[in-house]
């Protein structure tokens, strides 16, 4: 499932990311946490949290759907509870993804979900590790 992340992940790191958010939280950076669902199945999960962004406070969103249930709309459609989450927060015009431009299925969701493709990017995830991705953006104050 990281793939388009840098390869897997140990559990080692599975941890570190985990009190990574954590640390956000604790210093005060708001993430919002959703786990994903089919029935009472969980398959994946939808996060967004606060970053600062070109100078600009956005909120940035992740996501991850088991293989075996990839391709069903489970994304699409829990990307878009979580941008409605968003909105009602009203604290943030944007929320930004920034799927690998390899990534076919998570551009397919940032489109399907009413993102805009602002344009290639590059970012350095994991650490040591840079990646071009394409920077999705959302307007949060315009109606769904």
């Amino acid at each position: 499932m990281t793939e388009h992340l840098g390869g897997p992940e140990t559990a080692e790191q599975i941890v570190m990311r985990h009190e990574r958010f954590v640390r956000h939280m604790e210093q005060g950076t708001e993430a919002w946490i959703y786990k994903v669902r089919r029935g009472a199945e969980a398959v994946g999960s939808v996060v967004f949290w606060e970053r600062v962004w070109r100078d600009e406070p956005v909120y940035e969103m992740g996501w991850s759907i088991l293989p075996e249930y990839q391709g069903q709309g489970l994304g699409t459609e829990a990307v878009r509870l979580a941008v409605g989450r968003a909105r009602e927060l009203h604290d943030r015009r944007y929320v930004h993804a920034f799927p690998s431009v390899d990534n076919a299925p998570s551009n397919a969701i940032c489109r399907k979900a009413g993102f805009t493709l602002i344009g290639p990017d590059e970012f350095e995830y994991p650490k040591g590790h840079l990646m071009t991705v394409n920077d999705w953006r959302l307007d949060l104050t315009t109606p769904e």
